[in-house]
């Protein structure tokens, strides 16, 4: 069954808070977990959104409650952590960040999907086990149903464990899905023997209508089984990548549902609509990495123009 004048997102996944550590400053609590990231991406854009997710029921889950809401990004009741997920994100002096993490993602009942038009997963809720199966069956009952479904693995290889696992749980899946994104890191690490787009190309022949593969500063490429566009990033200043990603994730199902049927989108993703897709999330991003944090802008059309260290004679 097509839907047609789809009432909102889902983003079904984990919610967590980030120890922001530096080298010049003390240890400071963020929101954090992409599939959150890519809600808050999304409400912050005008985007009605709603989150299927996993908080404790103490200050820091609080805190990502307080930080979800702000963003107008609605939750959906899920289950209750004894305690809230954090994660460790080192930056380094380049920007980098590494991560370390005391995450746990529990399965959740099948939401209802009547007023649903996207759902979007990916990231630990995906990989870790029990509440992987849940959401593997999730978008298998989205797919068919026809809402358009959006995944990214964002690979955290500290929690996936066995590669070999991971990428037959990825690739049973991808019939189900509709939308790949997987940043150039993910490619390697699950595929590391194939060139990246060599693995753009394993990919679609899985199912995926739409395949985007990021590259950081590089750009980024989208890919469909007739064209393919690539997309530089914008100049911006770095001040560290965390949540990068995640807000080209979430600025990519924002310019989806802005059709009034996505799924009849995906049937004419012709090479002057996946660049102005991808032109959009790449100017997201770019303005996201300008600031600390995963702290994506506002659909204010300044804040899209991320600032530009000034250039020396």
């Amino acid at each position: 069954m097509l839907k047609t004048q789809p009432r909102h997102v889902l983003v079904v996944g984990e919610s967590l808070v980030d120890v922001l550590a530096t080298p010049a400053a003390p240890p400071v609590d963020a929101p954090g977990g992409s599939p959150l990231n890519v809600a808050v991406t999304l409400g912050r854009l005008g985007t009605p959104v709603s989150i299927l997710t996993a908080i404790g029921d103490d200050d820091r889950g609080a805190a990502l409650r307080d930080h979800l809401a702000s963003s107008r990004v609605d939750i959906r009741p899920g289950p209750v952590l004894p305690r809230t997920s954090s994660a460790v994100a080192r930056v380094g002096t380049d920007g980098a960040a590494t991560y370390e993490f005391d995450i746990s993602w529990p399965a959740v009942d099948q939401p209802d999907l009547s007023d649903v038009g996207i759902v979007h997963t990916g990231s630990i809720a995906f990989f870790s086990q029990p509440g992987a199966a849940a959401v593997g069956e999730l978008l298998r009952t989205a797919h068919d149903s026809g809402v358009v479904t959006t995944l990214d693995p964002n690979v955290r290889p500290a929690l996936v464990g066995d590669r070999d696992a991971a990428v037959r749980h990825l690739e049973a899946t991808l019939p189900s899905v509709d939308v790949l994104k997987l940043s150039d890191e993910d490619a390697s690490w699950l595929y590391p023997d194939t060139a990246h787009d060599d693995v753009v190309a394993l990919l679609l022949q899985r199912g995926p209508r739409l395949v985007a593969l990021t590259r950081g500063p590089a750009g980024s490429s989208l890919v469909t089984p007739t064209t393919r566009v690539d997309v530089p990033a914008p100049p911006t200043t770095v001040v560290d990548t965390v949540g990068a990603g995640d807000a080209w994730m979430g600025a990519l199902i924002h310019g989806l549902f802005a059709d009034a049927e996505p799924r009849r989108l995906l049937d004419r993703l012709d090479d002057a609509t996946l660049r102005d897709l991808g032109a959009r999330a790449s100017r997201v991003a770019a303005a996201t990495v300008a600031t600390q944090g995963a702290n994506p802008p506002w659909a204010d059309p300044a804040s899209l123009t991320p600032p530009v260290a000034p250039t020396t004679a």
